[in-house]
């Protein structure tokens, strides 16, 4: 079973990923200052295999897809001035885990 120290330790990691992604996106994206309808996608191809390892889950691209549309929507409702990349990483690990 997994610990808080073990639980806010996979927060920050997944957070810090999260980050890295925002960055790299926004930079693949300069010419439209990270303007990206299908941001989703993007992201999922980045965030695969990384989340994959730090979660030790089995998922596929579209879930990962799935799972940041709707965290995306819960976090504008429920905190819309939260920190979105430690938001975003609560929301999948309370998935797998």
């Amino acid at each position: 079973m997994t610990g808080s120290n073990d639980n806010e330790r996979l927060v920050d990691e997944l957070a810090n990923l999260l980050n890295e992604a925002a960055e790299a996106h926004h930079k693949a994206f300069a010419a439209t200052e990270g303007e990206d309808p299908d941001w989703p996608i993007w992201y999922a191809d980045y965030l695969l295999e990384k989340m994959r390892q730090i979660l030790k889950a089995k998922f596929t691209k579209s879930e990962i897809i799935y799972l940041l549309v709707s965290v995306d929507k819960k976090n504008r409702s429920v905190a819309p001035g939260a920190y979105w990349p430690r938001f975003y990483a609560k929301y999948f690990l309370n998935r797998y885990l």
